[in-house]
This record gives C-alpha cells, structure tokens and sequence, in this order.
C-alpha cells in the first residue's frame, strides 16, 4: 500500500473513530443513569450557557487547550478534529435517538454508550493522529508537575465532576461505573486497531539493517 493510500485510510479511521466518540456521548446522555466526568462538565454548562450541547463541548475543547500553552503540549492533526468533529456528532445523535421510556432501555442504552465509547477511543487513538484535549491535558500536568499519571488523572476528573454537578450535571451509578470500566475496555481493544495494514505501527517498523554504533542514543519520554 502506498504511503498516501495509508495515510488516506488513517485519516477515515479518525474521522470515523471521532464520529463515533460523539455518538457514543449522546447516548450517554440519553440514557440519564450518569454520565462520564467531563460529560458532566459539559452538561453543567449546558444549563448556564445559552448553547447546545455540541457547541458547548467544541467551545469547552477549545478552552482546553488554552492550559496546554503554560504545560508545552504541542496539539496535532488529531487533537484539532476532536475539538471539532466531536461536538456536531453529539448534538446529531443527540437530535435523532429520544430518551428511553422505562429504567430498562435506559439502563441497555447506557451499557451501549459504553462499549461504543471503548471502540471509539481505539479507533481514534488507533489512528496515531494525536489524542484530545482533555487526556492531553492530564498528560501535560504529568509532565511539566511530575505529578504521577493517575493522580493527575483522577485530580482534573474529580474536579469537572464537582463542577459540573453543581451546575446541574448528571450524576449517578453510570458516572461512577464509566470511570472504572472505560479503561480496562479499550486497552484491550487497542492493539486490534493498531494492525490495519495503514496503521502508522505498521508504516515505521524498520527495515532490516546492518547495526551501527550508536554513541548517544536518546530517550523519548
């Protein structure tokens, strides 16, 4: 496959992979058993600004990535399309999928929401574009602060959770349960999506090569 052919087929990967994420988002907020942290956040605004939701997350990303300027993180291609994409899809699922009438349907629409979350984040990070604001700013408060990842993690959520609540967000069972079950579903998934014949994993293994002293080899972090 040739470079601009895989580089093509990356770029739909994102853009559905980023799709999807938005889609999968609305359905969280259909559902009403809880949303995810930063959902929360957006929710909460949601009632204090005169804005749908999607304009409210793409407004809210963009605000984002203002703090990654004192953290020195670089956005790319990657984080620029989820500040953009992400927003619209939610509202368009939001606009065609009505909210469940009885504690069943909501209940499976929120277990839906998720497995199609994990699939979406596979998809997009897959694509080896960058990743979003929001874990990229979790990444630059490990960085620049040494503050241990999961500490950095759990602090900003923790926040825009309390913030959002007061706002009038949606907490509840579904917040508590994304929060633990969002990472052990997409790790797994992540290495399926890393081996299409155009994933950028793919493209940069080496040829083979006679080995050369290598005086100073660097380290990335």
């Amino acid at each position: 496959m040739s470079r601009s052919a895989a580089l093509t087929l990356r770029f739909v990967q994102l853009a559905v992979g980023l799709f999807l994420y938005g889609a999968s988002v609305a359905l969280q907020v259909r559902a009403v058993v809880g949303v995810s942290s930063w959902t929360v956040l957006t929710q909460g605004l949601e009632n204090v600004l005169p804005w749908s939701f999607g304009v409210v997350t793409v407004t809210s990303s963009f605000v984002i990535l203002l703090f990654w300027i004192p953290l020195r993180q670089r956005p790319r291609i990657g984080t620029l399309l989820n500040v953009l994409f992400v927003g619209p899809a939610a509202d368009l699922v939001l606009w065609l999928v009505p909210e469940p009438g009885d504690l069943l349907g909501r209940v499976l629409l929120f277990v839906a929401s998720l497995a199609l979350l994990a699939v979406a984040t596979a998809w997009y990070i897959g694509a080896g574009f960058g990743t979003g604001p929001r874990d990229g700013l979790m990444v630059g408060l490990h960085e620049r602060l040494g503050w241990p990842l999961w500490i950095a993690r759990t602090s900003v959520e923790v926040t825009v959770v309390v913030v959002g609540w007061v706002l009038g967000g949606d907490v509840g069972v579904g917040t508590v349960v994304a929060a633990f079950a969002i990472g052990p579903m997409v790790q797994p998934l992540m290495r399926h999506f890393r081996r299409f014949p155009w994933s950028p994993t793919r493209e940069a293994r080496p040829a083979p090569a006679p080995p050369v002293p290598d005086p100073a080899p660097s380290i990335r972090g």
